[in-house]
């Protein structure tokens, strides 16, 4: 049986993982349709089509190898079964509800890591889906293609393979390596560097670093989820009117949302400028489908204690052109790159100590899940809606994840059920501050 060594980040996500802080993505899709019996065919069908793809049957065991010790690897499951994978729910009138509850559970270790749950609506009009991968086994956009084989095929472009150069043989690289061997040790020094600029600007980062009260709490292990969708066409209204880019009015729009909210719940937002992790993918383009995840970060405060909401959006723009002058492989927000300098067994024993760490490094996550522009069906019926979701870290309250889908924005909200228990509020918050910024823009 062959296996595939997890990389540096997966080991992490791996290891870090408890059962009160599953380290799952989720993304809940709702579908339309006119049959009370769709959602039963539904599963139906993910069950039938899961068993054909080959990053399904994935799972991740340990390894203990010399060379690997301490580290992971995915491997096929010899008994896979899909109906382990794929489950039918009663009906319910709340998709959100429900999916609360199920993201709180970890998925089981001993089987390929993902689920998804079929909710029927109970209008009959709706169902909706619920799917769930491990972080280690895919990121945002692999669990995109891991979903996508389950659900309609599509006609997607096809690029042409890359060239790959035929490998040489060992005897001229053998000759060469004394010529080599200055070249690895610049690289190695070079990595070293980069490493340690990476840690100590984290540890400049957390100095006097005070949590926002109302974003950190003390575990509870319980799960709330929300969603919010925007006209894409607003928010290209308020681009243009105020500058910067489409993910610089997104996040411009969380600020102002956590200061309505904040208000509005009695916390108040005077002083408060919580720091945000925004994860930017190192996948290079073109490239054959590199396996594990490939991510960095840049860390920007929210203007939170701004009240001008154009203000908000010029200091959110301005931050972010900070960091991609700087790039991501430099600064705090890059520290997901020290994990290509940690051993496996570092991984497994201090996985748990640096999920802990999480909350002394950003408040809140704000990420983009990249969508396809074609539109998705399972069944014949049609995605109408899809609500990304992002694990919570440790002492966290509120993670947010956002995609753009068919011209509309969905914003998916994850929270500890007993820290945020108002996270319909903040929900609203988020649509009441793009009519503000869309009021300031046209006084």
């Amino acid at each position: 049986m062959t296996s595939d060594p997890l990389a540096p980040l997966d080991l992490a996500f791996w290891n870090m993982e408890s059962d009160r802080h599953p380290m799952h993505l989720g993304a809940l899709g709702v579908f339309t349709t006119h049959s009370p019996t769709a959602g039963a065919h539904a599963a139906d069908l993910l069950a039938a089509r899961a068993a054909a793809v080959p990053g399904l049957r994935m799972r991740i065991r340990d390894t203990w190898q010399p060379l690997a010790f301490g580290g992971a690897a995915r491997e096929t499951d010899p008994d896979f079964d899909p109906l382990n994978h794929v489950r039918l729910h009663a009906p319910t009138d709340d998709f959100h509800a429900v999916a609360g509850r199920l993201m709180q559970r970890p998925l089981d270790r001993a089987r390929p890591p993902w689920e998804a749950h079929v909710l029927p609506g109970e209008d009959g009009v709706s169902f909706a889906v619920l799917f769930k991968f491990h972080h280690a086994l895919a990121d945002g956009l692999r669990a995109l293609k891991l979903a996508a084989g389950v659900l309609d095929p599509v006609d997607l472009p096809v690029r042409p393979p890359r060239a790959i150069e035929p490998p040489r043989g060992l005897l001229p690289d053998v000759r060469r390596l004394p010529a080599l061997v200055p070249g690895l040790v610049r690289g190695a020094l070079s990595d070293m560097g980069r490493a340690l600029d990476i840690g100590a600007s984290l540890a400049r980062s957390t100095l006097g670093m005070r949590p926002t009260a109302a974003l950190t709490s003390a575990p509870s292990g319980t799960r709330r989820t929300a969603g919010v969708v925007l006209d894409i066409d607003d928010v290209h209204r308020v681009r243009k009117s105020a500058g910067g880019t489409v993910n610089d009015v997104l996040i411009a729009v969380v600020a102002g949302a956590l200061r309505r909210w904040l208000d509005e719940r009695g916390d108040g937002s005077k002083g408060v400028a919580p720091r945000a992790l925004i994860p930017v993918s190192r996948r290079r383009p073109h490239t054959a489908q590199p396996q594990g995840n490939r991510l960095s970060g840049y860390l920007i405060r929210l203007p939170v204690n701004e009240p001008d909401p154009l203000g908000r959006l010029h200091t959110v723009r301005t931050a972010m052109v900070r960091n991609k002058d700087a790039g991501p492989n430099r600064g705090a927000g890059a520290v997901a790159l020290l994990a290509d300098h940690v051993p496996a067994l570092g991984h497994r024993l201090g996985g748990p100590l640096v999920g802990q760490a999480a909350r002394l490094w950003f408040d809140i996550l704000v990420t983009s899940v990249p969508l396809p522009g074609l539109g998705l069906r399972l069944g014949g019926h049609e995605l109408a809606e899809v609500y990304p979701l992002a694990p919570l870290a440790p002492g966290q309250a509120l993670a947010i994840a956002i995609s753009t889908y068919r011209g509309r924005v969905h914003y998916g909200l994850v929270a500890d059920a007993q820290a945020v228990p108002d996270l319909d509020r903040f929900a609203h918050a988020v649509s009441a501050e793009v009519a503000t910024l869309l009021a300031a823009c046209d006084p």
